[in-house]
């Protein structure tokens, strides 16, 4: 059964909705309006309208500027295409103060009009479909859009039969930057196909960000899910779109309800939290070093951070208490972003167990070249049950479980490590719980964001043999770190799989004595 066929331009989607409406009828109350939930204790404001954009398709002039993965869609049952999008966007600003604990009440503002494009893909047959779709603010951090809650997670995603939309939400993704890591801005790839594009300012982000929400769930023209009926939208973001999506999560979700669940994927804090709810050319509207996403939601918002995020991205200062609908997930041995989601995972189909295998790798395709040898960890196997987790939260009320945090030191300045190197506390793997590397988020060095890319250092067959004597017990160990980290609720069944089959290939990569 479809939760609904068209989603009404007021209204939240999927089984929270249901489940208010249950609950309204049961108890015979005659408040009719529907409104989100909050604990604190002020009436709820009625929800806005969101405005539904028109959609067109691009013109057939050369192929989509995005890269999503290196493999045909086809041959793992999926398809993608892209569609514009158009409409006036509003702006907003403030009636109270941008405070740290972000219980913000804002407003609409200026309105502009704007084009700009998401990219779609979902499964080729209907029946595949999950009826979950994950809907991501592509980053524009190195001057381009780029999407690395894709490129973490897109195993999950496929075998689950979701569907998954980028959305192009900022100028940078669209215009491209002088100082791009390299031009892949869409015009200025493929200037013809997007001359039409434009996005006014950043302000105008947050907005667009909620229309998408619109032509997904209750089209009125063109469909760019086609016959899908959408059940749940959740919004994910990585690092600069992480932090917008606390911003939007804090200002925007109480306005409209617009999406179902919230994956906020690596963000920062401190210095490196220079995001505004609205900005120049409109008034500027900074948000705090330290914000923090509010406690009085009515949906789940699942944070997932790296040990990069914590201290070297300033995240530290942002830390919160799990609540309710807040999970914040700490994840030791991983990076802001690694060799997986650098390099190897855009070939990933989901079933070699040779991408589950720490290497030593210090370049990207040759244009990016770290001093030391990238991440290679967790991080995608442990993402992966962050996406499943949110989804089984917002889908059947599942909780996800409390994680302890990485460990620091008193002064908060150091991560508390073990004799290899590797972080104590958080959210444990195989990967350093029958370690066979050093994997750092901390430490690296060289061009351009090679900082936030982690260290991997394997261990020699010494240490190998030392720890573990043969190749059998070192598989037994993986396997029992496996089977404890699926128990607790943070590694999936499939991806541990993956991982104890990749033990054997790792042992014998290391060269025995």
């Amino acid at each position: 059964m479809q939760l609904f066929a068209k989603r009404p331009v007021s209204a939240s989607v999927g089984a929270r909705l249901l489940a208010l409406l249950l609950a309204m009828a049961s108890t015979a109350c005659s408040d009719s309006s529907n409104r989100p939930v909050y604990d604190s204790g002020d009436p709820a404001p009625e929800l806005l309208t969101i405005a539904e954009p028109h959609v067109e398709l691009p013109p057939d002039i050369r192929r989509t500027v995005l890269t999503t993965t290196q493999f045909d869609l086809a041959t793992v049952g999926y398809q993608e295409a892209e569609f514009f999008i158009s409409g006036e966007a509003t702006s907003f600003t403030n009636l109270s103060e941008l405070g740290s604990g972000g219980r913000w009440q804002v407003e609409p503002a200026t309105t502009a009009p704007y084009k700009t494009r998401i990219v779609v893909i979902r499964p080729i047959d209907d029946a595949d479909f999950s009826g979950t779709v994950f809907v991501e603010w592509l980053n524009v951090s190195a001057g381009f859009d780029n999407p690395p809650s894709w490129y973490a997670g897109h195993t999950e995603a496929l075998r689950r039969g979701h569907a998954w939309v980028f959305v192009s939400a900022q100028i940078d993704g669209i215009e491209g930057r002088d100082d791009a890591v390299i031009p892949l801005a869409a015009k200025r790839v493929n200037p013809e196909r997007y001359e039409s594009l434009s996005i006014p300012s950043d302000s105008f982000s947050y907005d667009i960000f909620s229309q998408v929400t619109q032509t997904l769930a209750s089209p009125s023209g063109l469909a760019p899910l086609g016959e899908l009926q959408p059940q749940r939208l959740l919004a994910v973001g990585e690092s600069q779109s992480a932090n917008r999506l606390v911003i939007y999560v804090n200002a925007v979700h109480p306005l409209y309800a617009p999406y179902d669940g919230y994956l906020i994927h690596s963000r920062t804090g401190g210095e490196f939290s220079r995001y505004s709810l609205s900005q120049s050319p409109e008034v500027s509207l900074p948000t705090p070093a330290d914000l923090r996403v509010r406690d009085d939601l009515d949906v789940p918002v699942l944070m997932y951070q790296t040990e990069t995020d914590l201290l070297v991205l300033g995240a530290v200062v942002a830390r919160q208490d799990d609540g309710e609908y807040v999970r914040l997930w700490e994840t030791a041995g991983t990076s802001h972003s690694d060799y997986y989601t650098n390099v190897s995972g855009r070939t990933d189909t989901g079933a070699d167990p040779l991408f589950a295998v720490i290497v030593e790798e210090s370049s990207i395709f040759g244009f990016i070249n770290c001093t030391l040898p990238m991440n290679a960890g967790p991080g995608p196997w442990l993402f992966n049950n962050a996406l499943n987790a949110l989804e089984a939260w917002v889908k059947d009320g599942t909780t996800p479980p409390s994680a302890e945090r990485i460990a620091l030191s008193d002064d908060q300045a150091s991560i508390l490590r073990d004799d290899f190197g590797n972080a104590r506390g958080g959210i444990r793997s195989p990967y350093l719980d029958a370690p066979a590397a050093t994997l750092s988020g901390e430490g690296q060095d060289g061009e351009s964001f090679c900082a936030q890319f982690g260290v991997t250092a394997l261990f020699d067959a010494a240490t190998m043999a030392m720890l573990y004597g043969d190749e059998a017990t070192y598989v037994a160990a993986v396997e029992a770190s496996s089977n404890a980290a699926i128990e607790q609720g943070f590694l999936l069944a499939e991806d541990a799989q993956r991982i104890i089959a990749a033990a054997s290939l790792q042992w014998r990569q290391i060269e025995q004595p």
